[in-house]
């Protein structure tokens, strides 16, 4: 079984309390919009880390992430790309490729919207957004994911709210 941590649209902020949430987590996973080699810098020391950088990411992130990853994780082919649209309006760059090699998860960030849902017309895929863990952008509340991967099982799928966007901790 692994622990899965996900977050996304740090733009150069990581709340500390990432590092309590995520404690018990086997890998943390970031969907892009890093905004700071000193967010993957913290991550990688952390726990062992998959990060895709998105549209505001500059070269110095660029070199040390990818635009997309493709893996297996207990029973799952997973794919992570920051710009992936969502159900049923999938960005038009990623679409041709979810529907020929259709993973079980696909995960994106960008919108800055929370959303984990199944698409039916992709054989289930389960699509996930962790919303936003950082300050800016026009999200309400920050957020986080974490979840179970077991054998093809999910499980556990927990939502963590860090606090209003603009909020001072």
């Amino acid at each position: 079984m692994k622990s899965i941590g996900l977050l996304s649209d740090t733009h150069g902020y990581l709340d500390e309390r990432v590092f309590d949430h995520f404690a018990n987590c086997d890998e943390v996973w970031h969907a892009g919009d890093i905004g700071s080699t000193t967010i993957i810098d913290q991550l990688e020391a952390f726990k062992p880390s998959r990060i895709v950088f998105g549209n505001i990411d500059n070269n110095p992130i660029r070199v040390r992430t990818a635009e997309n990853l493709h893996f297996e994780l207990e029973g799952f082919r997973v794919w992570i790309t920051h710009i992936g649209g969502a159900p049923p309006r999938y960005n038009p760059q990623v679409y041709p490729e979810l529907k020929s090699q259709t993973p079980d998860i696909f995960i994106c960030g960008h919108s800055h919207i929370l959303r984990v849902i199944r698409d039916k017309s992709l054989n289930n895929m389960l699509y996930i957004n962790p919303g936003a863990a950082g300050r800016e952008g026009f999200h309400k509340f920050r957020t986080l994911l974490r979840f179970n991967l077991h054998e093809g099982l999910i499980s556990q799928m927990e939502v963590i709210e860090l606090g209003k966007r603009g909020a001072i901790i």
